[in-house]
């Protein structure tokens, strides 16, 4: 039994969006597979994915990652055409799209991919159900941030 733990990262992490959580208020979170071609999957275990813009739609009933960015490998993908990036389709469950389309279109909810990891041998996107943060809210969510490493670094001074 080989067990194959070089990876530059152990977790199983892929791609993180740092982005979203300071853009969006994140609310429902879903888990979705995603059909991808043999060129992205060995692109993906050399680490080279991009979802800093990536952002979720619904057309026909299916779910579709726009906005990804998956590099293609030089030796791994000589002979075949890459798109860099195209739209992936996602595997969820109806009920789950059903979900989705109804917060998006009667709340309007915004649907953004947070991260991209690896599940056994299967790439998983963790996407959230997200409202858009104004100006103000980005403002207190750093002052709380501040607040909070300011308040840390007190009560280790006072120990």
């Amino acid at each position: 039994m080989k067990k194959n733990k070089d990876n530059k990262n152990s977790s199983g992490t892929i791609a993180l969006n740092k982005k979203a959580r300071h853009d969006y208020h994140l609310e429902d979170k879903f888990e979705a597979g995603i059909a991808l071609q043999g060129w992205e999957i060995k692109s993906l275990r050399a680490g080279k994915a991009n979802i800093t813009d990536a952002y979720v739609i619904i057309q026909n009933a299916e779910a579709y990652l726009v906005g990804a960015r998956i590099s293609p490998l030089t030796q791994a993908s000589t002979h075949v055409i890459c798109e860099p990036e195209r739209s992936r389709k996602l595997l969820l469950n109806k009920r789950e799209i059903d979900r989705l389309m109804g917060a998006r279109d009667r709340q309007g909810y915004s649907i953004v991919a947070t991260a991209m990891y690896w599940k056994k041998c299967w790439v998983k996107l963790e996407i959230y159900l997200a409202k858009g943060k104004q100006e103000h809210d980005k403002r207190d969510t750093i002052k709380d941030r501040d607040w909070q490493r300011q308040k840390e670094r007190v009560m280790k001074n006072s120990l």
